[in-house]
């Protein structure tokens, strides 16, 4: 009996062992899968000098930035800093690079210049451009000319395995969201996006899409609740061709995906999340308290994929790295995860000093009765 029994105690500990390095394995290659990125937008007139930003990055352990234009002092300071990039061609500088020569220079000025030193993860041509909205209508037409001639700069410098050359779309293009399955683009944009599309699955890059679920809960509070919008809802009620949905993140991601398919995209066309945030002031449900629980919550959720995509993480880019106080309207200030003292606003875990949260969501359901 006594030799069973220590034969037993070795077992257990060895099973336990095992267990651990499995789990601290799988944590580790989720954190590699799903490292999620901040925006760092510049449109404040108190923000810190780039080389203090990128040092902050590095404190917390952000592995990757999303900048809207090539910012000679922001890219100077990344180099060799280990931080991948998405990069911005401006949407003013759409209509100069459909010309190939001048998508030539901008990709040698801005990307080769500094490459390898400056770790150039993605170019996002244009942000938010579309057809049929009046501020940006007069743009789409330079858009597919300048993806394709930033793709093939990249190219003919062999770089387009290494830098992926897309574009930033809002879920405004969507018009049937609900159920997540039946989404599908509006009707009046599928001659701008079909094309876009077709040479997303040619050259095997993502498209880029900025999500908020705050917007969809904030125009239409009595359908959607704050829990939903927040990952925190206790209760479900949407089961779609056999998917259940408990958060909003989810059901306008696979709403996307669907509609992608249905424009010819296949389910191999991934989406990389451009931008998704919540603010802390400035509008309806905008607090300090909603705001920090979308981020932590975003930050352990997108680990682990959507219903329609399951155990494929989402690259993420949370927006935004500070509050901004130049950008219109008011909210538009408070989306920052720091101020600009950069003293963080919430308590955040980017993979860094503490631990991450490895144990499972607690299963949840929504009730969601419209269009998002």
């Amino acid at each position: 009996m006594a030799s069973f029994s220590s034969r037993s105690r070795t077992s257990s500990l060895t099973a336990a062992m095992l267990l651990l390095l499995g789990v601290l394995f799988m944590a580790n290659l989720d954190m590699t899968g799903a490292q999620v990125g901040i925006c760092y937008g510049m449109m404040g007139n108190n923000l810190p000098p780039a080389t203090e930003v990128i040092a902050l990055y590095k404190q917390h352990n952000i592995k990757r930035m999303r900048l809207y234009d090539p910012n000679q002092a922001a890219l100077n300071a990344l180099r060799n800093s280990g931080i991948e990039v998405m990069v911005g061609v401006p949407n003013s500088d759409l209509q100069r690079l459909s010309n190939p020569s001048d998508a030539n220079s901008w990709v040698k000025n801005n990307v080769l210049n500094f490459w390898p030193s400056v770790k150039f993860r993605y170019i996002a041509v244009g942000n938010e451009i579309s057809p049929v909205n009046g501020g940006t209508s007069w743009m789409a037409p330079f858009v597919l000319p300048a993806l394709v001639n930033v793709f093939n700069a990249v190219r003919a410098a062999g770089l387009q395995d290494q830098i992926k050359v897309s574009i930033a779309v809002d879920m405004t293009l969507i018009g049937t969201s609900y159920p997540p399955s039946a989404g599908a683009f509006r009707g009046d944009v599928i001659s701008y996006l079909a094309p876009i599309v077709g040479h997303l699955s040619y050259a095997k890059t993502p498209l880029f899409a900025n999500i908020y679920t705050y917007f969809s809960y904030s125009g239409n509070p009595r359908d959607i609740s704050l829990p939903y919008a927040l990952f925190t809802s206790p209760s479900v009620l949407v089961w779609d061709s056999g998917r259940g949905y408990q958060n909003l993140f989810d059901a306008m991601l696979d709403s996307l995906y669907s509609a992608l398919e249905r424009l010819g995209g296949g389910n191999t066309l991934d989406v990389v999340v451009s931008e998704s945030g919540w603010p802390s002031a400035g509008g309806f449900g905008t607090t300090s308290d909603n705001a920090g629980t979308y981020l932590s919550n975003l930050i352990r959720h997108v680990k682990g994929g959507t219903p329609k995509r399951p155990g494929k993480a989402i690259e993420t880019y949370i927006f935004a790295m500070f509050d901004e106080n130049q950008k219109q309207p008011e909210l538009e200030k408070h989306f920052g995860a720091f101020s600009p003292n950069k003293q963080p606003k919430y308590n955040l875990n980017f993979g860094g000093h503490r631990n991450w949260d490895i144990s499972t969501e607690q299963n949840a359901t929504v009730s969601l009765k419209s269009d998002m």
